[in-house]
């Protein structure tokens, strides 16, 4: 495949490789890359001479810095039809990234993310519902989307809902940027490697008859001791309460310096994205599963491409660049519960997912 396609997909050796090939964007996600992906992993699942798959980005910043947002943007608010929603590019997108999504976590072969520098929003979901999740120590992790009116999506709700105690939570209100050893720490991530022998690594799997589990083994290494596990104790405690305006009063009554710098950052953050988040988390069970949870991302991504907030947040963000949303409403002690519940609506024709393939 040229090196001009957004994803170069090819086999090395006994490896079937897919590097997301747009690094000047930090590899960001376009619809077409989503369906060459899936066509590659589709192929290789059946392909006796390909043992195992490796996904990693080009350039230097990192794998993937999520979803292209300026293509979002172009979408958002056009109308407030959930039909006319559906049917533009963003949901076209969403709906085949998000069963993507389910049928990596179901990937019948190794597949290895390689998950080095940036790894965010989308980024993430195709990294880490992998079976086989390899962090660096230039890894910098997150799911920001509080920060441009949205939601965690591509399975994040029911990763950051699995993680330890509140972490998780803390994660997707604040939307911290996390180290390679956090993320294994919070179960988004397996085995650490030094970003240095990621070419020795690469070879090992390509250029050897070791087995892949093997040469896992002798390349990874325990990783340095999780930061983020040291704020746990506070973060358990205030972002276990039910609605935003409790945690972030929670979380300013504290001593912590931390605490109160938490505080401040979410009540920054849009404040429905805020709550429809902390809806979305607090409604996965221990019974949840990845399908489920996307299917209720899906209908949160489509009821925000009808609502201003996204708009308004990603054209502060990366349109105009003032970094001065005027959210609506401004404050989280604004926002109306009914509007909240509004998001998990169900849509005209909403997205079905049944072991990561569309039914």
């Amino acid at each position: 495949m040229s090196d001009e396609s957004n994803v170069l997909v090819r086999t090395e050796g006994r490896i079937g490789r897919i590097t997301l090939n747009r690094p000047k964007a930090i590899n960001a996600l376009t619809h077409d890359m989503v369906v060459d992906i899936d066509a590659a992993l589709r192929k290789w699942a059946d392909d006796d001479t390909i043992e195992a798959v490796l996904l990693d980005g080009a350039g230097e910043r990192g794998l993937c810095a999520g979803g292209d947002i300026v293509a979002i943007h172009r979408d958002a608010s056009v109308s407030d039809d959930l039909e006319q929603a559906l049917a533009t590019p963003s949901g076209v997108f969403w709906r085949d990234e998000y069963i993507l999504n389910a049928y990596i976590s179901h990937y019948p072969k190794p597949y290895i993310a390689l998950m080095d520098g940036i790894v965010m929003g989308g980024g993430v979901g195709i990294s880490a519902h992998a079976n086989t999740r390899v962090v660096t120590d230039r890894t910098r992790m997150a799911m920001p989307e509080v920060g441009i009116g949205f939601s965690p999506d591509v399975g994040g709700t029911y990763l950051l809902a699995n993680a330890p105690g509140e972490l998780g939570t803390y994660l997707a209100l604040t939307a911290a940027n996390i180290n390679g050893a956090d993320a294994i720490a919070i179960g988004f991530a397996d085995h650490y490697l030094h970003a240095d022998q990621i070419p020795a690594f690469v070879e090992a799997l390509t250029g050897t008859a070791a087995a892949i589990s093997d040469v896992i083994a002798d390349f990874t290494t325990a990783p340095p001791e999780a930061e983020l596990l040291g704020r746990q104790h506070w973060i358990d405690e205030a972002f276990a309460f039910d609605t935003a305006v409790q945690i972030v009063e929670h979380l300013r009554g504290r001593d912590e310096p931390d605490a109160r710098a938490a505080a401040d950052v979410v009540a920054a953050k849009s404040p429905t994205s805020v709550e429809v988040t902390l809806r979305s988390l607090r409604s996965i069970t221990p019974d949840t599963t990845l399908e489920a949870a996307l299917q209720n991302e899906f209908r949160v991504s489509i009821h925000f491409l009808v609502h201003p907030e996204l708009a308004e947040g990603i054209r502060a963000q990366v349109i105009d660049k003032d970094r001065q949303p005027k959210w609506s409403p401004p404050m989280l002690s604004d926002v109306d519960p009914a509007v909240v519940e509004n998001f998990f609506a169900s849509l005209p024709d909403d997205l079905s997912l049944t072991n990561g393939a569309q039914a």
